[in-house]
């Protein structure tokens, strides 16, 4: 028997230059407290060792600072056997970057770099398949075919996309790069458990091959809890039992809204958010659709105003709002006289399909923002 925790893609050194400085500091911050995480976990959960699939670093050039803090962070605990693999972001192209963390790594640190068994204890045997380029052209888990001893446990760990993915059209690669993996390799090549990377959300392609996804989310893209997976392998012909564990800090709330006309669209709002005192680690991006009042539109966004500052960043999209109008609303804006006349014929112009979907926002937009003016003059 043997158990191990499965993790891939920390991706340390990611930049997060879209985002302001605080808010990538914060960011590289989580990030960089993986490798402490997932150690933390690995003996909570009974295993001993640690597999990385891949993309430990973001770049095949780290800083020798990151690279140096990594190794010293993976030190601590020297029960722990950690295995490491390059993945297509720091691939065996990076010559000089795994020369240093040959040099320098600790002895609970197992490179690699080869595809080439290696005996994990417990009477396993691990097939690795690194990569050897950002764009390998071949399937490289086909070495995980080799032979090993009679009755070994046999695990893999590759780095890659899964190509024709549960039966489908498509392929599962993060990066949109050819995906060569096929998804029946761990029985192809008699696997009891596939650690993959690449992919960083959580994946089961099938009980015996998983993505491990990201132990630290980066994006939107992925919409479930960045988690790494507790793998226990009772035998060489069992079913691997595989727990999810919960390993990150920051969390990507992508908030979606359709709102209706007359429906509470404030109340909508503050129902998709978390609760204040969790607000500080997380990002959110909000995108509102469907079509509301004047008045309602108005009190989103001071709602919107509102909550933005509690949260680590806060993005919100309005444009895809569309503005019903009735009389009350014109009339807020003035019951006569020239601010009457413009608001109408704004009213007018955002509902006029001869006008071009650009020229009907710009009358709304400015319809939005007289209204607001207007409720906001004394």
């Amino acid at each position: 028997m043997i158990r191990f925790l499965h993790s891939s893609d920390l991706h340390l050194g990611k930049p997060f230059g879209r985002f302001p400085e605080e808010v990538r500091g914060r960011l590289r911050e989580a990030r960089n407290g993986v490798i402490a995480r997932l150690a933390a976990t690995a003996r909570e959960g009974g295993a001993g060792v640690i597999l990385l699939a891949g993309d430990t670093f973001d770049a095949e050039t780290p800083t020798p600072s990151l690279v140096r803090q990594t190794l010293n962070a993976i030190a601590q605990d020297t029960g722990l056997r950690w295995v490491m693999m390059p993945g297509n972001h720091d691939s065996l192209a990076a010559s000089e970057l795994w020369r240093v963390i040959a040099k320098d790594k600790p002895d609970n640190l197992t490179l690699v770099l080869e595809s080439r068994p290696l005996e994990l204890g417990e009477g396993a045997v691990l097939l690795p398949a690194p990569c050897t380029a950002r764009n390998p052209g071949r399937d490289l888990t086909e070495a995980m075919g080799q032979a090993t001893p009679e009755g070994s446990i046999r695990i893999g760990l590759g780095h890659g996309g899964i190509k024709d993915f549960s039966g489908g059209e498509k392929s599962i690669s993060e990066d949109g790069s050819a995906a060569i993996i096929p998804p029946d390799r761990a029985e192809r090549s008699g696997l009891a458990y596939l650690a993959l990377g690449d992919w960083h959300g959580q994946i089961e392609v099938g009980k015996r091959t998983w993505f491990s996804g990201t132990p630290e989310r980066d994006s939107f893209k992925h919409k479930m809890q960045a988690s790494a997976n507790l793998v226990t392998v009772q035998g060489s012909n069992a079913l691997p039992d595989v727990k999810t564990v919960p390993t990150g800090v920051i969390q990507w709330l992508d908030l979606g809204l359709e709102l209706m006309p007359d429906g509470d669209c404030v109340g909508q709002f503050h129902q998709g958010l978390p609760e204040v005192s969790l607000r500080r680690d997380v990002l959110t991006r909000l995108r509102a659709e469907g079509r509301i009042g004047l008045a309602e539109k108005t009190a989103l966004v001071q709602a919107v105003a509102q909550v933005a500052p509690d949260f680590l960043w806060f993005d919100a999209d309005l444009d895809r709002l569309r503005l019903t109008h009735d009389t009350s609303d014109l009339d807020s804006v003035d019951t006569a006289g020239a601010l009457r006349m413009a608001a109408q014929s704004l009213a007018e112009r955002s509902d006029d399909a001869n006008l071009s979907a650009e020229d009907r926002e710009v009358a709304e937009n400015a319809l939005s923002m007289l209204f607001t003016f207007a409720s906001e003059s004394p």
